[in-house]
Formats: structure tokens, sequence, C-alpha cells
């Protein structure tokens, strides 16, 4: 005869095993990922915060860049936004470790 809290324990911890699985090779890549990018994320720091964006801002504003070039960079919020964004992920990441 089978012991049924033998099943039951087994089959909980397969449960887990496979979402933990799952949920680190996500994570993994998401590392991964960012280590790609981290350097346009410190590039797009340092324009915010040489004075560069502020100088293109108001050069769009004032009409010297075309309207057919992708500008969300110059949004107000935008790129502070995204910024801020990182800083907050980063954070998690660091307290869940």
């Amino acid at each position: 005869m089978m012991n049924q809290d033998l099943l039951t324990r087994v089959r909980e911890m397969e449960e887990r095993y496979d979402e933990l699985t799952r949920v680190l090779a996500g994570l993994d890549e998401a590392i991964s990922e960012y280590k790609t990018f981290k350097p346009d994320l410190q590039a797009l720091r340092e324009y915010m915060e040489s004075g560069q964006w502020k100088q293109d801002f108001e050069a769009d504003e004032a009409g010297q860049i075309p309207a057919d070039v992708k500008r969300g960079v110059l949004s107000e919020d935008g790129l502070y936004d995204l910024l801020q964004g990182a800083d907050k992920i980063l954070s998690r990441a660091q307290e869940a470790l």
C-alpha cells in the first residue's frame, strides 16, 4: 500500500521545484540582459545629469528638431521616470538577495 503523505509531499515539492526552476531561469536571463544594457543606463543617467538633456529639450521646444525624429527621451518626465524605475528595481533586487 502506498503512503499518501509521501505521495502528497513529493508532488508538492515537485511543483515547487518546477516553479523555482522556471523563475530562476527567467531571473538569470533578466540579469544577463541587464548586464548588456547597464552601459546604456549609465549613459542615459550621465546625459540627464550633465545638462545636455536640458539643452536638447530646449532645442526641441524651439523647433530645432524635426517632427519626424523620435524623441521620447526628451519628454519632460520620461527619462526621469525611467531612471527612477531602474533604481527602484535594482533596490528591490538587492533587498531580495
